[in-house]
């Protein structure tokens, strides 16, 4: 058992183990947890070994070894793409169509499409469809899959993952058994860090917030919390300071940064965190629209000194 998969988590396992039917849907915060317990359940319904005391699989048959190596045969996981055809970021998070039927993905997005995965008989037990993202699903998505989550080949089981049950297509939630996937305390984010071989970091494990996920590679995210705090300290010690901190984080700006910079205001007044907030968003939509960079960088920056008073 992972460390990032403690306790509270694989008691779940102790449900899905036993779970009979075609559809499960996970919802809580993105990188609570979900996609590992999503994995955890497909190792499980198709572990050759004997099982642990949470019904978990064994980590050594077969079937455990090729999930452990990312080549398994009866899993597909699908998921919104990040980049549209032409290399560019996507605007919108979509499952479209194409990700179901191979002859409706005309721009060919998807390696291996759902409806065509299983139509083939599994290798081990149980073929397992991981769906990441169940309310970007598209309406014509959703509805091609509700016949195959109705009556699906060989005892075909579909994973819905989702951070917001409400955006999720009734049609899905309905014909699916849910399960909540909580945060986890601080503390046994603790010991999953220590047992990672990571330094404590109590930082680390309040922007966490419980989120198991966060902590899989924790590295990235302790440069952007780094880089938060650098851009924090250059906005208080002046305009050009500001400047060359906002250059810093242009260089290095990743995944990580927009929330790692929430979360180094989150002391602030709400009337200055909403301010800095407001500021962030226009800086994403700058980059999202492909403006300069540079130049969006330094805008920010300016925006954030005024946010916070700073003269």
């Amino acid at each position: 058992m992972s460390a990032l998969l403690p306790e509270p988590h694989a008691a779940l396992l102790e449900q899905t183990g036993t779970f009979a039917g075609n559809a499960l849907l996970l919802t809580g915060p993105a990188r609570v947890g979900k996609r590992a317990l999503a994995q955890a359940v497909a190792a499980q319904h198709n572990c050759q070994g004997v099982r642990g005391m949470y019904g978990e699989a064994c980590g050594a048959c077969p079937s455990c070894r090729a999930l452990a190596a990312g080549a398994h045969p009866d899993l597909l996981q699908i998921e919104p793409r990040a980049t549209t055809t032409t290399g560019k970021a996507a605007r919108r998070k979509l499952i479209p169509i194409g990700a179901i039927l191979e002859a409706r993905d005309k721009g060919r997005e998807y390696d291996t499409h759902v409806f065509e995965f299983l139509e083939v008989r599994p290798t081990f037990t149980r073929r397992v469809v991981i769906v990441d993202g169940a309310e970007h699903l598209g309406q014509e998505a959703a509805n091609a899959l509700l016949k195959l989550v109705e009556e699906p080949p060989h005892r075909a089981l579909f994973v819905f993952l989702a951070e917001d049950l409400r955006a999720v297509l009734p049609t899905i939630v309905s014909r699916s058994a849910r399960l909540n996937v909580a945060p986890l305390p601080d503390a046994l984010l603790e010991r999953a860090l220590v047992l990672g071989g990571s330094a404590p970091d109590p930082t680390l494990v309040a922007f966490a917030a419980g989120r198991a996920g966060v902590l899989a590679d924790p590295a990235p995210v302790q440069a952007a919390l780094e880089d938060a705090r650098t851009l924090s300290q250059g906005l208080e010690r002046g305009l050009l300071s500001a400047l060359e901190a906002a250059e810093g984080l242009e260089k290095r700006w990743g995944p990580w940064h927009p929330e790692a910079l929430r979360f180094s205001w989150r002391a602030a007044p709400p009337h200055e965190r909403a301010r800095a907030d407001a500021a962030l968003s226009a800086l994403q939509d700058a980059l999202e629209a492909y403006a300069s960079p540079s130049l969006s960088f330094q805008v920010f920056a300016l925006a954030l000194r005024d946010a916070f008073g700073y003269s």
